[in-house]
């Protein structure tokens, strides 16, 4: 885990020896699930170590941004939208244990993994909800109630936007890491951003090694509430994106 430690570090997050043990049981649970359950197509250790570990706790960056350093974050509520094999929300709550963690993914094997994982890993403060988001987001335990939403591969943008905004209060923080032709993206959600009570996206630039090849972490500020309508029934924000016209 000497590339995990050593980016760990540079972004302010130190592991300790037994927060290390924690990363590696995870990608052995991982790799042994995957032959299974498609989870992920990052077989190599050294790539899950780096491409969805790190990659996922570079989500921290705008939580540290904030607070200072990852004593002081405190304990927030925080969904991970289509979490699939638990990135990015498993890898942050490691390393920050006072999130309160809900796990939200929508197909039961994978959702199967998360619980498995949970308990393997002794975690506490994590929920693991078998639902999609769409139907999730109108929950009123669920609905504009997070302090963060995390969202990695989910969807195109404008997409993800619907999928995620609706859960976070006002004052609530979107964290997308994203990668590509990021300003195209952003400039395409514009509709969805205005919409769904979205502030002006901030870029935020990652560039720990190895993973210094044009990532950017998209950050949205919840600064209305979402209307009632969205989001849309299940399938519909993908069909019908909230795309600038």
């Amino acid at each position: 885990m000497e590339t995990l430690a050593a980016g760990a570090a540079a972004l302010g997050l130190p592991l300790s020896s037994a927060q290390r043990e924690a990363f590696a049981r995870y990608r052995e649970r991982l790799l042994a699930w995957n032959h299974r359950v498609n989870l992920t197509a990052i077989v190599e250790p050294a790539e899950v170590e780096a491409r969805h570990f790190l990659d996922s706790l570079t989500c921290a960056a705008p939580l540290l941004a904030r607070w200072g350093d990852a004593a002081r974050v405190p304990p927030l509520r925080c969904v991970d939208v289509g979490s699939g094999g638990g990135f990015p929300g498993l890898p942050l709550k490691l390393v920050l244990p006072r999130l309160h963690l809900t796990l939200l993914e929508s197909t039961a094997k994978k959702a199967d993994f998360l619980t498995y994982l949970v308990a393997d890993l002794a975690l506490e403060g994590v929920d693991v909800i078998c639902a999609r988001a769409e139907a999730q987001a109108q929950s009123p335990s669920h609905r504009e109630s997070y302090d963060v939403a995390f969202a990695r591969a989910l969807a195109p943008l404008p997409t993800l936007l619907e999928l995620t905004l609706p859960f976070l209060r006002l004052g609530g923080v979107l964290v997308a890491p994203r990668k590509g032709h990021v300003a195209a993206d952003v400039a395409s959600a514009a509709r969805a951003i205005e919409t769904l009570g979205g502030g002006p996206p901030t870029c935020v630039s990652v560039t720990v090694p190895p993973l210094a090849d044009g990532r950017v972490l998209v950050v949205v500020d919840k600064v209305g509430p979402t209307p009632p309508g969205y989001p849309r029934r299940a399938g519909i924000p993908a069909k019908r994106p909230l795309v600038q016209r």
